[in-house]
């Protein structure tokens, strides 16, 4: 029998669309202390956000009985793996948001080029500054960092502009339309090439910290960067330095290094937002409504893959991690 655990609060309409798929499934939010221990314990399979904020360090402990965790975010980078059995399948919601996240990328992209926070700060202070050029995007270069779900999005997004894709994945092989792909080796390629660059990498022991004032310098002087994915891929300091440094230079931030997903908190080490040639949002890319029921739906039917015996997608290999 597997019992699946909702670890996360849930809503009446959420609870009701993981019931859908998984009728047997038990709800530990407002359950006493000991009913959720019962509750970890028994489990067989957690659906979870973030482990290390909904489950105390004693029902951690638990999860040897646990045989699958299917999580609600993209990225697994979060996770305790040194307190998860090596034997735990783990799933990520890869994909999930892409095309959220793609739309914010695109709208980060135009706001930067058209210029259109600077135009704005300069108004509420009644500077009609008519002579400011505004960016062209069309027939652009457009280098994507992480070929998945969501830079395939992008790349849909952006490509009526006349924009060429220079793709960046694992494998080096996509069937998508795309006039360069490349692994991680071809990265400076990518970088030297692109006006316009998307980073939609997962964060792994590979990509942290992967890019740095050498690869920066790569780029060309007014060329675009947004980072959608985990702010560890980027040096902090670097990249501050690069945006101060080279005013044409471009940055649309909505992954931050230290956030409160992850760390509890939300902090800067450099006071990015003072540049004007940085936007920043919240991580809030992929946080619309409708794409946030749908990708619950996502999640559940992994789930419901996993109950069935059949295959699961979005497998994360503990070694990429650890």
């Amino acid at each position: 029998m597997n019992n699946v655990v909702v670890t996360f609060s849930t809503d009446d309409e959420t609870r009701r669309l993981i019931q859908e798929f998984i009728p047997d499934v038990v709800f530990i939010k407002g359950l006493s202390p000991k009913e959720r221990i019962d509750a970890v314990r028994n489990a067989s399979i957690l659906l979870t956000w973030n482990i290390n904020y909904e489950l105390s360090p004693d029902e951690i402990k638990l999860l040897p009985g646990v045989k699958f965790i299917q999580l609600l975010s993209a990225g697994a980078d979060h996770l305790p793996f040194a307190a998860i059995p090596e034997n735990i399948v783990i799933a990520s919601n890869a994909g999930a948001y892409a095309g959220a996240m793609a739309e914010h990328v695109l709208g980060m992209v135009l706001a930067l080029s058209k210029n259109l926070m600077q135009g704005h700060t300069k108004l509420k202070k009644l500077e009609f500054d008519h002579s400011v050029m505004s960016g062209y995007i069309r027939g652009s270069a457009c280098g994507i960092l992480g070929f998945g779900g969501i830079g395939k999005s992008v790349a849909n997004l952006i490509r009526p502009f006349g924009t060429k894709i220079y793709a960046v994945n694992t494998s080096g092989k996509t069937e998508e339309k795309v006039d360069f792909i490349g692994t991680l080796k071809d990265m400076d390629t990518v970088l030297k090439v692109s006006d316009i660059l998307v980073v939609a990498l997962p964060l792994t022991k590979q990509t942290r910290g992967i890019i740095g004032g050498r690869e920066l310098g790569l780029m060309k002087r007014n060329a675009i960067l947004v980072n959608v994915a985990r702010g560890d891929i980027i040096n902090e300091k670097a990249l501050y330095e690069y945006l101060k440094n080279n005013p044409d230079f471009k940055a649309g931030i909505d992954a931050w290094w230290i956030e409160p997903f992850r760390s509890g908190e939300f902090r800067m080490n450099y006071p990015f937002l003072d540049l004007p040639n940085v936007l920043g949002s919240p991580h809030n890319s992929a946080l619309v409504k409708e794409t946030l029921g749908e990708a619950m739906q996502y999640a559940v039917k992994n789930v419901s893959r996993f109950i069935n015996g059949k295959p699961v997608s979005g497998l994360i290999k503990r070694s990429d991690y650890i």
